[in-house]
């Protein structure tokens, strides 16, 4: 393995020699992660400085998310192919530009443009994150380098809500709304000399045929489902919705057919099929989808029940997201340790401290302080970051180096789709529950039974990960 000019000789047995790549890396994955929760808190900035109804704001959230979850799995493939370093670089100039655009957006169309563009560029960056510590670190050094992707990803989502509060409650420079985009240019800038210096990994396959069909089908059969999920709840579920929610299986099937075929003609398939051969990273993928419904639907639920609910403002609900933000990065880093003297199991004390923190947060009266309820919240913190890494690590453990890219992607997308799911879903269920109650009350009595439901995905999670233990014990 050749050492980059980031690694230090003597270290290649830890983390700590690879810190520089991890920075660079962790900077772009924050960036996504924190541009696809800030909008949640710029909605009413946007409505009244940009003229956005509700229509393009659902627009403005689901373009970002439906481009960067259905061109994940191609970006990955292309990161085998043409070289991760090459893919990286070229996302995190394209997701600069994005941003760019997105904060001199002088209409809502022009918004939504460029922040659909912005979602394809982080779908074109963000595999090689995770292909290229799997593929340059060494494996001891892994799981410590998993911890600090779980911690740089946790905290660009919550850093979404609180840092997005503020830059909007100081209406920095007087740019309002859009200075939540504009931070990205300055770091985008910092971050793409810096990537140059990675080292070059992937096939860089030139002679190489993409597979333009297979993308598209792909993506065509991803957008059928998630885009009636992001709008659909907010436009009442209109017949569309259902009927491109029925189309999604068919489109689907074809491009799975479309993808076998091509792999028997001797191909390069944008979705690589034996991935699915082994056990252990199709169990970690469905791990990985339950808890991400858990995860994307609870952070939904939370939002609207400290602002509806308990009347904080956007500002005042991100800062109380931050204590639970700081828990989870510190067991993120936390649970590496722990996992190298007690493996797995980890997950399962995870999954535990998370349920006990649900249940705290179920049970508080809705007349107690707000204090309660962020004690309730430090537990489910440090039990999502006890979990979370691990499963990533879980999944990725066996995957060829010459497949870390597409590996990555389907990861990614599958954690994608499954939260915009579990948010559509759960979603649902919440405003039905609470339907019938005066106020913010029903906020609160509708909160156990999403609840419950969280239980039941965080014990599938330890149910998949026992199965992916005894697997691996064999």
């Amino acid at each position: 393995m050749a050492v980059s000019s980031y690694a230090r000789p003597g270290t290649a047995g830890t983390a700590r020699g690879y810190g520089p790549m991890l920075t660079v890396l962790l900077a772009a994955w924050f960036m996504a992660q924190f541009d696809f929760f800030v909008v949640n808190v710029a909605a009413p900035s946007l409505e009244r400085g940009l003229g956005a109804g509700p229509a393009a704001l659902e627009l403005i959230v689901g373009g970002y998310a439906f481009a960067y979850a259905a061109g994940m799995v191609t970006g990955g493939r292309l990161g085998d192919l043409l070289g991760h370093r090459r893919m990286f670089v070229a996302g995190v100039v394209a997701f600069t530009a994005a941003s760019l655009l997105c904060g001199i957006a002088a209409t809502p169309g022009q918004l939504v443009a460029a922040r659909v563009l912005q979602g394809f560029a982080g779908a074109a960056m963000v595999p090689q994150v995770l292909a290229m510590i799997t593929t340059t670190l060494p494996a001891d050094a892994r799981p410590r380098a998993l911890g600090w992707y779980g911690v740089a990803g946790g905290l660009g989502s919550i850093a979404g809500q609180v840092l997005g509060g503020l830059l909007l409650d100081a209406d920095v420079l007087g740019l309002g709304w859009r200075a939540i985009f504009l931070v990205n240019v300055p770091v985008g800038l910092a971050v793409v000399p810096l990537a140059l210096r990675l080292p070059a990994r992937g096939g860089r396959r030139t002679d190489a045929r993409t597979d333009p069909l297979g993308a598209l089908g792909l993506a065509a059969a991803l957008g059928l489902v998630l885009v009636p999920l992001a709008l659909g709840r907010g436009a009442g579920w209109p017949v569309w919705t259902w009927c491109c929610l029925a189309a999604a299986l068919p489109a689907g099937a074809l491009t799975l057919y479309w993808q076998r075929r091509l792999a028997a003609r001797g191909g390069l398939p944008v979705l690589d099929m034996s991935l699915f051969r082994e056990r252990t990273y199709v169990a970690g993928i469905a791990a990985g989808v339950a808890f991400m419904a858990y995860f994307a639907s609870f952070m939904f639920v939370l939002t609207l029940l400290l602002q509806g609910g308990r009347g904080l403002s956007a500002l005042g609900a991100g800062l109380a997201f931050a204590p639970m933000g700081v828990l989870f990065g510190a067991t993120s880093l936390l649970g590496s340790r722990l996992v190298a003297r007690f493996g797995q199991r980890v997950v399962f004390a995870g999954c535990a401290v998370t349920l006990a923190g649900l249940a705290l947060l179920a049970l508080i009266p809705s007349g107690a302080g707000l204090g309660w309820t962020i004690g309730a919240l430090v537990f489910v913190g440090a039990g999502n970051g006890l979990t979370l890494p691990q499963l990533i690590g879980v999944a990725m453990v066996r995957v060829p180096a010459g497949r870390a890219g597409a590996g990555a992607g389907v990861l990614t997308t599958t954690q994608q789709f499954a939260g915009a799911a579990g948010v559509a879903v759960l979603g649902t269920v919440f405003f039905a529950l609470a339907a019938g109650h005066p106020g913010g009350s029903g906020y609160t009595a509708a909160l156990p039974g999403v609840v419950l439901i969280h239980a039941v995905l965080l014990v599938a999670v330890m149910v998949l990960v026992a199965y992916i233990r005894r697997v691996s014990a064999r």
